[in-house]
């Protein structure tokens, strides 16, 4: 049952969180990664391990594709070379090393 009162509780963080940035005008991912570390740092909450593969698996994907969704194209085409060299420096630096998903 605690378990389940944990999960209420950190639903009704993420609902408000996302309210209080919604009426702010600040993107809602950065209020939630602010609350994210805040939590940590509340004594007394349990710890809560996750095993990554299921955060890239079943939390990114769509996360991404809202992002990706609601992306203005001019933001993209003015980014556009900040994210062409941020991608060619990540890829280039990953081609060294395998990534952890299928070196296993």
């Amino acid at each position: 049952m605690q378990s389940a009162e944990l999960i209420l509780g950190l639903l009704i963080a993420v609902a408000a969180l996302v309210t209080i940035a919604r009426r702010l005008g600040i993107a809602y991912p950065i209020f939630l990664v602010i609350g994210g570390l805040l939590l940590g740092l509340v004594p007394g909450v349990p710890r809560i391990e996750i095993d990554p593969d299921l955060i890239f698996l079943v939390v990114l994907p769509p996360l991404l594709y809202i992002a990706a969704f609601f992306t203005p194209v001019t933001s993209l085409r003015a980014n556009l070379g900040i994210i062409g060299s941020l991608a060619i420096a990540w890829s280039s630096r990953r081609r060294s090393r395998p990534l952890p998903l299928l070196a296993r």
